[in-house]
């Protein structure tokens, strides 16, 4: 029998509406609409115009109906964040006043089985946000054993990560490796219990994941498409929930607002050649729930808000693959 889904509650959802602060016919991008959380408190918080973008079908067809909700208000568009601005371009949207980031994935995602995310129910290995593509399957059966140790090391920080490829291709030629219930047992057998409570599955599939979906790729592309159309004093607002995100969201805000950001790294200092700031950082520190909303919404625990303001320099180019 599949798995309930739970209700999809918006992390830090005030301290987000608050720190893009809604005005009166200002334009909001959702970039990870979900189940449109934060879309519905941006259009309750003032007269805005808010754009949702998702490239799970699920997650459009909610924004549809909310869409018909909020005629003309909202719009809901199909595709990656990452292209937020070639999809805005398509509905004649140059500059908007805010863009919110909510990273990983969705209460519903994680609890329907069939999507494969989790291995708190057994369902297909799959992992895909989009639904097309090459699934978790695919990579756990066809990758050479060090590029998949290479994955699960550098997008799941999983030390362990040598002993579980191996396992993974020794228990393959043995049988196929479709579902989650057989990946997460393969893990556990590789992977020593730690005495912090989390699942010794838990670094492997969040790596499977991570890579099926190009998400760090994609926020990269996300953070700097979202500089292209910030209006000067538009905000943007990101919430991340493990520290590959984190580190991309404050490295790229690090390097867009320091005085003295570079190009690239690899040339050397010349300060003729500075681009001036393209923002402005409104947390030092990265915001975290409350204790109240952690207790209410174990989801939250781990999450980090970080949070600023576009100046009026030109957007820095560089690459964002």
């Amino acid at each position: 029998m599949p798995a309930k889904s739970s209700p999809h509650i918006p992390v830090m959802l005030r301290e987000v509406v608050e720190a893009l602060a809604p005005k009166d016919q200002g334009i909001y991008v959702d970039g990870t609409f979900g189940r449109g959380g934060y879309s519905r408190a941006l259009l309750n918080a003032a007269k805005t115009r808010v754009i949702g973008i998702d490239r799970d079908p699920d997650a459009v067809a909610v924004g549809i109906k909310l869409a018909a909700e909020f005629k003309p208000r909202f719009t809901m568009l199909h595709g990656p964040f990452g292209a937020m601005d070639i999809l805005l371009a398509g509905e004649h949207i140059q500059q908007v006043d805010g863009v919110t980031l909510d990273l990983g994935v969705s209460s519903p995602q994680l609890d329907e089985a069939e999507r494969g995310f989790s291995f708190q129910s057994d369902g297909p290995l799959d992992m895909r946000m989009s639904k097309s593509g090459p699934t978790a399957a695919d990579i756990v059966n066809e990758m050479d054993e060090r590029e998949l140790a290479d994955i699960i090391f550098n997008c799941g920080e999983e030390r362990h990560a040598r002993r579980v490829a191996r396992r993974i291709v020794e228990a393959r030629t043995l049988h196929p490796i479709l579902n989650t219930h057989q990946l997460a047992t393969i893990v556990r057998g590789a992977v020593p219990r730690s005495g912090d409570g989390i699942d010794p599955a838990t670094r492997t599939f969040q790596a499977l994941r991570i890579h099926v979906n190009d998400e760090l790729g994609e926020l990269r592309r996300g953070l700097a498409a979202a500089e292209a159309i910030l209006k000067p004093q538009g905000r943007l607002a990101v919430v991340s929930f493990h520290s590959l995100e984190d580190r991309t969201v404050k490295e790229f805000l690090r390097r867009r607002s320091a005085t003295t950001a570079q190009i690239s790294r690899h040339v050397p200092a010349n300060d003729d050649h500075l681009p001036p700031p393209s923002f402005r950082l409104l947390t030092r520190k990265p915001d975290v729930p409350s204790d109240e909303e952690s207790r209410a919404n174990p989801r939250a625990r781990s999450a980090k808000l970080r949070v600023a303001e576009r100046t009026d320099a030109p957007a820095i180019k560089e690459n964002a693959a």
